[in-house]
């Protein structure tokens, strides 16, 4: 946009090259016009800029462009120079031109020059000139002048221009904001221009990546994660591994000089050994002992793990300093695709080629892959092809003598049922990441040239990439191979490594975030035949590939599982083959870190199973999150599987069999049934029984155990029932024992059954609601004969409609209120038979209650009053023996003057015997205080009044006399309701004037109030 507006352009150099007429170093500068926009003004920058040897060594702008890449108006200078460089006239350096000037030129050059710019250079200038025109200074010691248009000398290195200062202040800047405004993508993005600078052979990305590892060094959250003994967040932790992984790339270079390397290596060393370095696990401090020392903890195990060595984020950089590309057999494999065995020598065991003649690189894996990264970062992609097909040759053979291992120990191993052949070091969630890398390399090679992009974005592709099959070169006869289908091959067989779970948090997290990456580039694979065919022989492989294989039929307890892993492979081959789809995930569905050591007793009830972690290090900090994998691929299973009932079947055994846990199981249960009754369709038969099944599992396994959805599970259950049909409803309601608490049997699960809304629901004629209802009761029956607290109301309002089954609730009611209900239980049911219409047996129950009640002289405020006051008038609402009945469990029971003298009130204003109950004579006259049954209530409540009024004067306070002389005057209504009741309460009052004289101010009110 800026060319337009390049300006005033002043080359200057010399030394040219013999292919062409510019100089290999020279200067050019000019002026750069940035076009005015509708809210900045038209600005003009002064650029300049230094070439040596095709490369920009330094540039300065007028923008103060403050940023480790070149501003726009470097840029716009250097495309016109390379666009138009006809009209870009060449000067000779500064130097050669004064040398062309007498004295009196160089006079005039000198002050026309300070005149041009007396403010910017004339302190200078004098500075010069006094240090020229003395005989003793630096300058005269030195022959010639600097000229910086003359460029540099032919033996003088020269490099790419890179704002060190600028690159350090960038990068401190980003860490400061601690992952926060994006910096966490800036860093991936100054990452990433240094695997550019590699690739284009650029020196200045190893000075890059050094500037940017001082800077990390030096981050202050550094050493306060190490003295809190915290773990690095996991976005700088992820900045971290690809620090690391860039020194590995680097010291790796196939062409890097000996004495680069060395110090490197030392740099790497000096790193490596400061305190605040992070660790490659991940972990600070106190390191878990090695895996193979779990089992048994002792002292020597203690000093084992003290012992390793401590790795840091640096360690495998610095092994790789130890690695060279001078093995012949190496230099020959990424020289040539045409590199093979002669025919003569491929019979037999060979170390260098396999039966093809093909070569192959036995070295470590994840090193090996190391190189093809190197190779790859460096600018060598045929190199790096040519190394990654050697080593999946290898892997191939490897995986070919496993098998045939595995075949001669299989009789033995699936005797044992179980394995303690796995491999320690996992590809997978490696530092390394070698899986990844050898994807990625032959993806790349794959990839239609529009497409064409060596590296991933954080953010991704707004599409997804393009591939197609481009076939392996090779010197052996056509394999029919594409760099494609290897890619699958080797992501295949390094996710199906059976590798035991690394220690740590991090660790382990990243095993599961690497998966999910691989997995995720496999989904961008269109499978078509080929991929397919590539794809249904590896499952086969690792089906039969026995403890080598993390699908094998043994494996080791503590084997990393492959859940997330057997998922894509399920959907992957379900359209091609489905019997293998199942065959694979079904055997991926174990989790043996959760099962049971102890040997399995009832195999027909998997959940039996206590769902516990065994007391072990180290301890598995992803277990949650692999749990709920595991959920889904039997979510993917069942979904799959709708409408076949022998699939679905066997789904079902497995998913009691592995998972124990009861949240998961609900949740697949509720999958299911979302699945199985579709709102625009008929539901599916099938499923829902499944998911019946899965729900009934759950109910089992949190019948005793605290589980804070159990209410919502228990819901959900009676719906899915429903939804299967009446035969379901039944069978629950018949064994409620071994699925519900009582009380969930009766207020949840039977209420919601005989409901108006299931039975309309459900359609049924008058013998299906016989039977329900029939059912119902009975489990309301056995329900109150377990837990009557909680369940007598329940099982009456169950049994209404049928008399024996309510008599027989009531008597249950009866027989339990003596010993273990309590007085609101009772009068909760006793209101509830006043209500039925029963006030008999309302009556016997409220007597029980009180039976069961103690109100203190200070209660005038307890809940139970009201209880109290209603057992009372429903007493006196049957008559007079009724009350007489009441009345003296209401004396015992209750010592509270105010509660006892509303009772008094409230019988003697009516006649007893309102209720009009069949049979019964109402005489309708007022009870007198002065007979039973009222006289003893009168006489209780005296004394009530008496006793409490002694009771508050111990601690009374002056704040409460005005309350207290009320008080009183209650105590005189109730007095005065005796016949002798005026003298009684004179005697009363004489008593408390003479115990309680010395508090003469109430005593003095008294006197006011009473005489």
């Amino acid at each position: 946009m800026l060319l337009g507006w390049v300006r005033s352009l002043l080359p200057v150099g010399r030394g040219h090259s013999s292919l062409l007429c510019w100089p290999q170093g020279f200067h050019l500068s000019g002026t750069v016009t940035e076009p005015a926009t509708a809210t900045e003004p038209e600005m003009t920058y002064k650029v300049a800029i230094s070439f040596d040897r095709c490369k920009i060594t330094s540039v300065t702008c007028g923008c103060g462009n403050k940023d480790i890449f070149y501003c726009a108006h470097v840029v716009a200078l250097s495309l016109y120079r390379i666009r138009k460089p006809d009209q870009v006239k060449l000067r000779l350096p500064i130097s050669e031109t004064l040398f062309q000037m007498n004295r009196d030129q160089l006079q005039k050059f000198v002050q026309y020059l300070i005149t041009a710019h007396h403010t910017e250079v004339l302190p200078t200038a004098q500075k010069l000139a006094d240090e020229i025109l003395s005989s003793n200074s630096e300058i005269n010691q030195v022959h010639g002048a600097p000229d910086p248009t003359a460029g540099a000398s032919i033996d003088d290195e020269n490099c790419w221009h890179l704002d060190e200062e600028q690159v350090r202040e960038q990068v401190k800047l980003f860490l400061s904001q601690g992952g926060y405004y994006g910096s966490g993508k800036q860093l991936n993005s100054m990452f990433a221009k240094v695997r550019e600078m590699l690739r284009m052979r650029d020196s200045n990305g190893a000075r890059m990546l050094t500037l940017i590892t001082e800077q990390f060094m030096a981050d202050p959250r550094l050493s306060l994660w190490r003295q809190q003994g915290t773990g690095i967040t996991e976005k700088c932790r992820q900045l971290w591994d690809e620090l690391g992984a860039l020194w590995v790339c680097v010291v790796l270079n196939p062409h890097c000089k000996l004495e680069e390397k060395s110090c490197w290596l030392r740099q790497l060393r000096k790193w490596g050994e400061m305190d605040v370095c992070p660790l490659e696990d991940g972990n600070y401090g106190n390191e878990l002992p090695n895996i193979t020392n779990a089992l048994t903890q002792s002292s020597s195990h203690n000093q084992d793990s003290l012992a390793r060595p401590r790795r840091t984020v640096f360690t495998r950089a610095i092994e790789g300093c130890d690695l060279h590309w001078q093995d012949s057999h190496l230099q020959r494999i990424i020289s040539s695709d045409f590199y093979v065995s002669p025919s003569y020598q491929r019979e037999g065991e060979s170390l260098l080629f396999n039966s093809q003649g093909q070569p192959l690189w036995l070295e470590h894996v994840p090193t090996a892959c190391a190189r093809v990264d190197a190779l790859r970062s460096h600018g060598y992609p045929r190199e790096a092809l040519r190394l990654t097909v050697a080593i999946i040759n290898t892997l191939r053979l490897q995986q070919q003598r496993q098998l045939e291992i595995y075949k001669h120990q299989k009789k033995e191993l699936l005797q044992r049922g179980a394995t303690t052949i796995t491999n320690l070091e996992g590809w997978v969630g490696h530092p390394l990441n070698p899986i990844g890398c050898l994807f990625l390399t032959l993806t790349e090679a794959c990839r239609l040239e529009e497409e064409n992009c060596l590296e991933i974005s954080d953010t991704g592709d707004s599409k997804p990439p393009v591939y197609q099959h481009v076939p392996v070169a090779t010197g052996s006869q056509d394999s029919g191979e594409s760099y494609l289908s290897l890619a699958l091959e080797v992501a295949l067989m390094g996710m199906g490594q059976q590798r035991v779970m690394p220690e740590g948090l991090y660790a382990q997290d990243k095993v599961c975030r690497n998966e999910e990456q691989i997995i995720a580039r496999l989904q961008d694979l269109e499978l078509d035949p080929v991929l397919v065919q590539t794809l249904r022989k590896q499952c086969i492989l690792l089906l039969e590939g026995g403890p080598f294989s993390g699908l094998g039929e043994v494996i080791h307890r503590e084997s990393v599982p492959m859940h997330t892993f057997a998922k894509y492979l399920f959907s992957a081959l379900l359209p091609h083959d489905a019997d293998l789809a199942y065959k694979l995930a079904l055997r991926a569905m174990r989790l043996p870190v959760l099962e049971t050591t102890a040997p399995s007793g009832d195999v027909s009830h998997p959940h039996h199973l206590v769902s516990v972690v065994p007391s072990r290090y180290p301890r598995w900090f992803t277990l949650g999150h692999l749990e709920s994998q595991q959920c889904e691929l039997a979510s993917t299973m069942l979904t799959a599987a709708k409408g076949d009932m022998l699939r679905l079947r066997t789904v079902l055994e497995a998913i009691q069999k592995n998972i124990h846990s009861s949240s998961l199981i609900f949740k697949l249960a509720q999958d299911a049934f979302k699945i199985a009754t579709p709102a625009d369709s008929n539901s599916d038969t099938t499923l829902l029984n499944v998911a019946l099944e899965l729900g009934l599992q759950v109910m089992r396994m949190t019948l005793s155990t605290l589980n804070w959805r159990r209410r919502e599970m228990v819901r959900w259950l009676v719906t899915c029932a429903t939804e299967v049909g009446v035969r379901a409803l039944v069978s629950i309601l018949q064994s409620w024992y071994s699925l519900f608490t009582p009380t969930e049997a009766t207020s949840i699960v039977a209420a919601t059954v005989m409901s108006h809304n299931t039975i309309l629901r459900l359609s049924l004629d008058y013998p299906q609601r016989e039977e329900l209802a029939s059912c119902a009761r009975t489990l309301a029956l056995q329900c109150a004969m377990k837990d009557p607290q909680n369940c007598a109301l329940s099982a009456l309002t169950l049994c209404e409609k049928d008399h024996i089954a309510f008599e027989t609730a009531y008597q249950i009611v009866i027989d339990a209120a003596s010993t273990g209900m309590t007085y609101t239980q009772l009068f909760t049911i006793a209101r509830y038979m006043e209500h039925r219409g029963y006030p008999l047996r309302a009556f016997k129950l409220a007597s029980l209650a009180m039976t069961h009640l103690n109100l203190a002289y200070n209660q005038d405020t307890h809940p139970a009053i009201n209880d109290v006051l209603w057992a009372c008038a429903l007493s006196h609402s049957l008559g007079k023996n009724e009350l007489a009945a009441i009345i003296p469990l209401v004396v015992k029971s209750v010592h509270c003057a105010t509660v006892l003298s509303d009772i008094l009130r409230r019988c003697t204003m009516t006649a007893p015997g309102l209720a009009g109950i069949p049979g019964r004579r109402n005489s309708g006259k007022l009870m007198s205080t002065d007979k039973a049954p009222l006289r003893q209530l009168l006489d209780a409540t005296i004394s009530a009044y008496i006793n409490t009024t002694h009771s508050r004067l111990t601690h009374i306070s002056p704040r409460h006399y005005g309350e207290f002389i009320e008080f009183l005057s209650k105590a005189r209504e109730t007095f005065l309701l005796a016949q002798d009741g005026h003298i009684q309460f004179a005697q009363f009052i004489d008593n408390l004037k003479q115990i309680y004289k010395g508090k003469k101010k109430l005593m003095l009110l008294v006197r006011e109030r009473f005489g």
